[in-house]
């Protein structure tokens, strides 16, 4: 329990000065260039994360959407409602509908998911091929998609703009982003509250890291680099177009950190 709180409360210091969640699109973009480079010299080493069937991209990456979106559910929604009770803003009524609007943002995150896999999918279909290998004495068959041609043991080559970069690049933004909510929020150290909130600051803090090196690992390892570079560019400007445009206008999930009316800057979402 104790490591538990020491670990939250350090996190905490790190995530406030706003640094993390300044550089990460910075080092994502390195990381797209740099590991493309070593993966087109060959000087990548051999591992067990070269195979699409390693337990991390199995159970934690293939899912990343469901995995970031059930730790922030919780988190947002108790994080917001404390924040807006403690600061007297609002009643139990409109705090709960304060709750509401702001867990907007994880359906406008599944749906940027949805529709962007759902783009990927219709990109690599119309600029693909199939290859198969033709029965002797038949003409070659020609197959509208890559299901179908995988249906018929063929090879589907298309542009495959890379999933992985594209989420995995949104889900790390998109943490950081609701975890500034902590920034305002001071709860007594023998509280039930900072006992969850700590726990879920450790989970997503966890799940972070694993996002990052999975983007590394398919950097270093998958995908060509126009792929791999077009994800990400996707995958940031999903995040920068709602965080940092969309949510500041007042149609809108609205940010972690609303604009509270205080004498201290220290409750002004400051970027």
């Amino acid at each position: 329990m104790e490591r538990l709180e020491r670990s939250g409360r350090w996190l905490r210091a790190a995530l406030a000065r706003g640094r993390v969640r300044r550089r990460l699109p910075v080092l994502l973009l390195a990381i797209a260039v740099l590991g493309s480079a070593l993966k087109d010299s060959d000087l990548v080493p051999d591992t067990p994360l070269q195979n699409k069937r390693n337990p991390l991209n199995v159970y934690f990456v293939k899912v990343a959407w469901a995995w970031t979106l059930w730790l922030l559910l919780p988190f947002i929604s108790l994080g917001t409602y404390e924040l807006a009770r403690r600061r007297l803003l609002y009643g139990r009524g409109r705090s709960a509908l304060l709750v509401l609007r702001r867990l907007g943002a994880l359906l406008v995150g599944t749906a940027v998911w949805y529709l962007c896999t759902g783009l990927f999918l219709y990109v690599e279909n119309i600029t693909g091929e199939c290859s198969l290998q033709a029965s002797p004495g038949q003409p070659p068959r020609l197959y509208a998609s890559k299901r179908e041609c995988h249906q018929h043991s063929g090879v589907w080559d298309g542009f495959d703009i890379s999933g992985h970069c594209f989420l995995l690049s949104y889900c790390a933004m998109v943490i950081l982003e609701e975890v500034a909510v902590l920034e305002a929020l001071s709860m007594e150290h023998s509280s039930r509250l900072r006992l969850v909130m700590d726990v879920l600051l450790v989970a997503l803090c966890f799940l972070t890291f694993i996002w990052v090196f999975m983007f590394l690992c398919t950097a270093l390892y998958f995908h060509d680099f126009s792929q791999k570079l077009l994800g990400v560019l996707i995958g940031l400007s999903a995040w920068y177009g709602t965080y940092r445009f969309w949510y500041l206008k007042p149609f809108s999930p609205g940010l972690p950190l609303p604009n509270i009316p205080s004498s201290s800057k220290k409750y002004s979402y400051s970027r």
